[in-house]
């Protein structure tokens, strides 16, 4: 079993990598132009990138707020500040939020399926350990959505803490897409405002107000699936 297991995350790993080779061979200079964006880190530089692929704008920035999101860095803000950018405040907030929701969502199967049962191991020596484990499956939706709440939080630890854990994936998918909305709107409007130089405090409480519903609604909904 744990051999045939080892061969099936090799062929995964070669597939992951023929996939990149393929966009590669397909999209010559593609994958070059994006690291040296992503490494800049420039939002307006994302920004007229972006927009420069036309009606096809929404659909790249989808994939590569996603890609972003499912490689962990660099940090999201600058694909969300682009969005909001380019498609306005609502549009772009929803478009990074469902994006990142997939992105991460992608790096949590990712790393649960190369390195859970290995984390499995190493919690199963550890009475201590174990008990977290135990209480991450119990109580780990709210943990996610509050800590996804948080703006700025490094995404990958949180895609890490949560694939390693016994979060189910329902409870880490629904924590991360309601969690991003509050964190990633926040980041998002602060950014844009500053680079267009606009400031509109209505905004950023509205975003607060439905931060704090949705963290009542996460104690109603745990206490309920627990029940």
């Amino acid at each position: 079993m744990r051999a045939s297991m080892t061969t099936v995350k090799i062929a995964a790993a070669v597939a992951i990598a023929l996939l990149f080779l393929t966009v590669h061979l397909m999209v010559p200079g593609l994958l070059t132009e994006l690291f040296d964006l992503l490494r800049r880190g420039d939002i307006m530089e994302t920004a007229e990138y972006i927009r420069a692929f036309g009606e096809g704008a929404v659909v790249f920035s989808f994939l590569l707020t996603l890609f972003v999101n499912a490689l962990g860095f660099p940090p999201a803000i600058i694909f969300s500040t682009a969005n909001t950018l380019i498609f306005g405040i609502v549009e772009g907030i929803t478009i990074s939020v469902v994006a990142e929701t997939v992105g991460v969502t992608i790096s949590f199967l990712l790393l649960r399926f190369f390195f859970r049962d290995t984390a499995e191991k190493i919690i199963s020596k550890s009475p201590r350990l174990s008990k977290i484990d135990k209480y991450s499956g119990e109580k780990g939706f709210v943990i996610m959505l509050i800590a996804r709440m948080v703006p700025y939080l490094p995404s990958a630890l949180l895609n890490a803490v949560g694939a390693l854990s016994s979060l189910s994936l329902r409870d880490y998918f629904i924590a991360s897409l309601i969690g991003k909305f509050p964190s990633t709107g926040i980041e998002a409007i602060i950014g844009h405002d500053a680079i267009l130089h606009e400031e509109d405090p209505t905004r950023i409480v509205v975003v607060v107000v439905f931060a704090i519903i949705l963290i009542g609604w996460a104690w109603w909904y745990e206490r309920r699936v627990h029940q």
